[in-house]
């Protein structure tokens, strides 16, 4: 079930969610016809495409309403399993595919369709299936260096064409609508019937309109990292929209925190609980002065799913850190267009917190009670800090809680 899985729809549900999709997606096949084999050779003998256009226009709306759900943050495409490319085994598969779709007059998928209704030739079909999935099986040693040849990895046409998700998107669209209309002309001429391939009704007019619609809509799903990275290459821009470096100005208090307020936190973290560092620094720079309670976060991990979790919690402060403070307003503006809340970022970043506390020289024009209590307060975490941070040093063995890439695929 995608995104709703785990947070709307828990993991047992989804088998049964997913059970029940699966019914009515071959309940769906049925009536479309695909349990016929003269509808689905229909294809590839010119006189019938339903094929082509029912499975189109269900690429296409996939296509569209993934594009959507990334846009709207719905689902993290980081853990979206994509089948790898094996250029001549995919070249040779396809060319068995489609001989054993001509002569057996089914897809696998349709077979299991036209089987449950009791269709026998559809049964045979399985049944060679599971003859030619032995074979592979036992015969892969012999066959793995074909299997295994002109390794692509993972391309994405868009990627591979070097145009935007967005435009590819409603090229495909547009020429899922010629394909229609081309397929139209092809079945007319091939059944001999004499009239356009596009029809004033209603039929035709809803499907170019929805056409049209998908294709259109597919500007609206921009890509919603490279929009915020673009945002946030502007450092005038994310210098003067996030608070302006000054710690005491009432007006940053919900952004802005001093190093002194933070020093406070880290002395006192047992205590200090309304807060957790989301660390943007280099490993190298993590391990040489580790922080508690906090979690290694990257730029990417923002437009991730799982750090919702970290990043949603009530009643808690978020204190983004990175060595300076123009990279944390930028991770913090990122954070907040994603919709997250209660961001705050350390003044002057890393590099004023080992000047300001570990750092910290005695001031001897000290004159006030305020100054005096400051220099007291620097003094005693100078002398303190540095032994108790590294406690909080990660070890070798320590595992990421990163989610991974689940493998799977048709």
């Amino acid at each position: 079930m995608g995104p709703l899985v785990p947070d709307i729809i828990s993991g047992n549900l989804n088998y049964i969610v997913a059970l029940v999709i699966g019914v009515l997606f071959g309940a769906i096949l049925e009536q479309a016809g695909f349990s016929t084999s003269k509808k689905l050779v229909g294809l590839f003998y010119g006189y019938d495409f339903t094929v082509l256009r029912v499975f189109f226009t269900a690429g296409v709306v996939a296509m569209v309403g993934v594009i959507a759900f990334d846009h709207y943050g719905l689902i993290d495409m980081s853990l979206v399993f994509i089948n790898p490319t094996f250029l001549w085994s995919a070249i040779v598969g396809g060319l068995i595919m489609g001989l054993g779709f001509v002569i057996g007059g089914f897809c696998p998928g349709t077979s299991v369709c036209a089987a449950a209704i009791g269709k026998i030739d559809a049964m045979v079909f399985i049944g060679g299936a599971f003859i030619g999935v032995l074979i592979f099986a036992e015969g892969y040693p012999m066959f793995e260096g074909l299997y295994k040849s002109a390794n692509l990895g993972n391309p994405q046409l868009f990627e591979t064409l070097h145009i935007s998700q967005t435009l590819f998107a409603f090229i495909v669209v547009i020429f899922a609508l010629l394909a229609f209309y081309l397929t139209n002309t092809i079945e007319n001429k091939v059944n001999k019937i004499n009239q356009p391939a596009i029809k004033t009704t209603p039929y035709f007019a809803s499907v170019l309109v929805v056409g049209v619609i998908l294709a259109l809509s597919s500007f609206m799903f921009t890509d919603r990292k490279a929009d915020l990275l673009n945002l946030v290459s502007d450092d005038n821009y994310v210098m003067n929209h996030w608070g302006n470096g000054k710690c005491t100005d009432k007006n940053n208090s919900d952004q802005m925190m001093c190093p002194d307020e933070f020093t406070l936190c880290l002395m006192k973290i047992m205590e200090c609980d309304k807060f957790h560092i989301f660390d943007f620094r280099s490993e190298k720079d993590r391990k040489e002065l580790p922080l508690p309670k906090s979690t290694p976060m990257t730029i990417d991990d923002l437009f991730a799913k799982e750090p919702n979790k970290l990043l949603t919690v009530l009643h808690r402060n978020n204190i983004f850190i990175a060595n300076d403070e123009l990279t944390e307003k930028k991770m913090a503006i990122i954070a907040t267009e994603l919709g997250y809340k209660r961001i705050k970022i350390l003044r002057g970043g890393m590099n004023a917190f080992r000047k300001d506390i570990l750092e910290y020289q005695p001031n001897p024009n000290a004159t006030t009670l305020a100054e005096k209590n400051k220099d007291m307060f620097r003094l005693n975490a100078k002398a303190i800090l540095p032994a108790f941070l590294q406690k909080f040093k990660p070890t070798e063995a320590t595992k990421s809680d990163k989610p991974k890439r689940v493998l799977g695929g048709c």
